[in-house]
């Protein structure tokens, strides 16, 4: 685990941010990642971002573990956030899992700042190497940090539908982790309004729609892209020369988001609440499709 403390060359105050924001690194090789601050939000003059170095990297934790020294410099978007901390709950419940305390962190730091109670539950596969450990077990914080690793024999396990059952009435709840702990705590949370259950991917749900077969119509510069199978969206206008933003590849992120003039899209992110989906207002088009023989996009 690295952590990165990225700050203006010419120093002065960055673009402001709130807790669960993430912003997006352009790495050589036209990459392009995004990576959550932990930060306290009060800082202006830098974001710190944490990033584990992936076995089946695709260049960006490869890159910034490797290829990254102080003073480099790195392109960096403004702050973004679709996992929002709602500061008017009476007590919040964060469940992490690995390096999805990151934005957890920053959440809770804000609530400590206003003085809202909140509990967090933390799970990784070992206490050597696991992000935020040290900060996690200051004294204030007993009772409050509830720490399980796998690595440790008699640890007790995480039980996400003990912990949201146990909370407080009207609490809210937050996860970030990898794709089992969320489906988990999403299962835990299923009879809670959907207004107190707050999450973040980091991998997608379900596989791409690749299954092509139609043509997206650009309205902006009216030409037509042919999607053939086993290509997306992305891929196939990437193929007719367009260079688009996108990073994750998955429909994690958000960063491709594109607007639907027409047609119906077959939604494969995780980004979209279900109201936004069945709208149809707009589709990522790393890993959405379309339903029809046609799409119409704001491109």
């Amino acid at each position: 685990m690295h952590f990165f403390d990225l700050r203006c060359p010419r120093g002065g105050d960055l673009p402001a941010f709130q807790p669960g924001a993430h912003i997006d690194l352009h790495l050589p090789g036209a990459l392009q990642r995004s990576y959550s601050l932990l930060n306290d939000c009060r800082e202006r003059h830098r974001y710190v971002i944490a990033v584990k170095r992936e076995r089946a990297s695709r260049g960006g934790s490869a890159w910034l573990h490797e290829g990254a020294r102080a003073g480099a410099l790195i392109e960096v978007s403004a702050p973004a956030n679709h996992f929002v901390l709602d500061e008017g709950a009476h007590h919040s419940i964060f469940v992490a899992g690995g390096i999805g305390i990151t934005p957890l962190w920053a959440m809770i730091q804000r609530l400590e700042v206003i003085g809202n109670p909140w509990t967090l539950h933390y799970r990784a596969s070992a206490r050597v190497g696991a992000a935020l450990v040290d900060e996690l077990t200051r004294p204030r914080f007993l009772g409050r940090v509830h720490l399980s690793f796998a690595d440790e024999a008699g640890a007790a396990r995480l039980d996400i539908a003990q912990a949201v059952a146990r909370a407080p009435h009207g609490a809210h709840f937050y996860c970030c982790g990898p794709v089992g702990m969320l489906e988990a705590f999403e299962s835990a949370c299923a009879g809670i309004s959907p207004d107190r259950v707050h999450l973040e991917y980091f991998a997608a749900k379900e596989a791409p729609a690749t299954a092509g077969g139609f043509t997206v119509h650009l309205a902006r510069t009216g030409r037509s892209v042919r999607v053939p199978p086993g290509k997306t969206i992305l891929e196939s206008l990437a193929g007719s020369g367009l260079s688009l933003p996108s990073s994750c590849q998955q429909g994690v992120c958000g960063i491709c988001e594109t607007r639907v003039l027409s047609g119906q899209p077959d939604h494969r992110d995780i980004v979209l609440s279900e109201s936004e989906k069945a709208a149809g207002r707009t589709l990522m088009i790393c890993c959405s499709g379309s339903k029809g023989p046609d799409l119409t996009l704001d491109i």
